[in-house]
């Protein structure tokens, strides 16, 4: 699911970059951009299992959770006042990509085992 956040977090970026909108705006969709890019080159290169002193699913959870809090307050806010189109398209993005933030902050919670065995659950026959 970080190919369609890193997607939906650039065209954001480049929207309000383009509207010259506040630096608010464009921080947020470069810092969860950024933020994403990192988790997946974290579980791509497989350091999550080298680095093993912090549980990093936990740590994504919280960090898509946190960035949907971030995205409601300012990509709202750029809805709402829409000084130009740009400013409105980015934050349309910045709704979708809340909408993804929320839904990998869910299955992300649903693969996490706490307290159950990781791993294949069924027997081999």
């Amino acid at each position: 699911l970080s190919v369609p956040l890193q997607l939906a977090a650039f065209v954001s970026f480049v929207c309000f970059a383009a509207s010259g909108s506040p630096g608010a705006y464009t921080a947020l969709a470069v810092m969860e951009a950024v933020i994403t890019a990192l988790f997946f080159l974290l579980y791509l290169l497989k350091l999550d299992k080298k680095l093993s002193w912090l549980f990093w699913p936990l740590a994504d959870i919280f960090n898509s959770v946190i960035a949907a809090l971030f995205l409601l307050i300012v990509c709202l806010f750029a809805v709402i006042i829409k000084t130009n189109k740009g400013t409105l398209a980015g934050g349309v993005f910045g709704l979708i990509l809340l909408v993804l933030c929320v839904v990998d902050a869910v299955l992300l919670s649903k693969k996490i085992s706490l307290g159950r065995p990781r791993g294949r659950t069924t027997a081999a026959k």
